[in-house]
């Protein structure tokens, strides 16, 4: 099982998850229009697509990370630097702008399944902080000189899928009243913002101590 990081490793990707999906945002943000516009069905097509999505970001991460590490310790290095800087940029981001929940109304009527399933990935897809995250924050659960650093990232990304795919079922589920909760409690979103801030803060000063022994 080599592929498995270390429990303590597990732990603090699972609470970053956590916060991740916690945090609104675009894919959020299209699950809940999307149930509202053609429903529960439609709400889960959406976010069928977009768990697809994030399998197609693990494999390329995996595959470019793992590519870098073979070829430069020392650019794999600078990748993991760079990545602690662009969470540090998302904390401070979070605290400034605070949480977004875009809920443009859609039309009602028959939704196909399979087209918003493919919205919902190509949404996720194209979206630069979504590619931005995998590419620098899942590196940093691995180590530069990890054999298996490849096996561990795909177990990573799968985990995260794992993990938020039932969150989010839920979400669609209960759609309206999240709906009305965040708009009715900003302190709820301000709550979230500054968790959000604290976590990737303090990875991103972590990863940058460690680099610079």
């Amino acid at each position: 099982m080599t592929f498995l990081p270390d429990p303590a490793v597990l732990l603090a990707f699972s609470l970053a998850s956590f916060v991740l999906f916690a945090t609104p945002g675009p894919d959020m943000s299209l699950f809940l229009a999307k149930t509202v516009a053609g429903g529960r069905r439609a709400g889960m097509a959406s976010m069928l697509g977009a768990m697809a999505g994030c399998c197609g970001h693990t494999l390329l991460a995996a595959l470019g990370v793992s590519a870098l590490l073979a070829a430069s310790p020392t650019a794999f290095t600078i990748l993991k630097v760079a990545g602690a800087l662009y969470l540090l940029w998302l904390a401070v981001d979070a605290v400034r702008n605070g949480s977004a929940l875009n809920l443009r109304p859609g039309g009602a009527g028959p939704v196909s399944f399979w087209g918003t399933f493919w919205l919902g990935m190509g949404v996720n897809l194209t979206n630069p902080k979504v590619v931005l995250f995998f590419v620098t924050f899942l590196p940093q659960f691995v180590e530069a000189g990890d054999p298996h650093a490849a096996g561990k990232l795909v177990f990573l990304g799968v985990y995260f899928v794992i993990l938020t795919a039932p969150m989010c079922a839920v979400l669609v589920l209960a759609a309206e009243r999240v709906i009305a909760l965040l708009k009715a409690r900003p302190r709820v979103l301000r709550a979230i913002d500054w968790t959000f801030a604290g976590l990737f803060g303090a990875f991103a000063i972590k990863i940058l101590t460690t680099q610079g022994r």
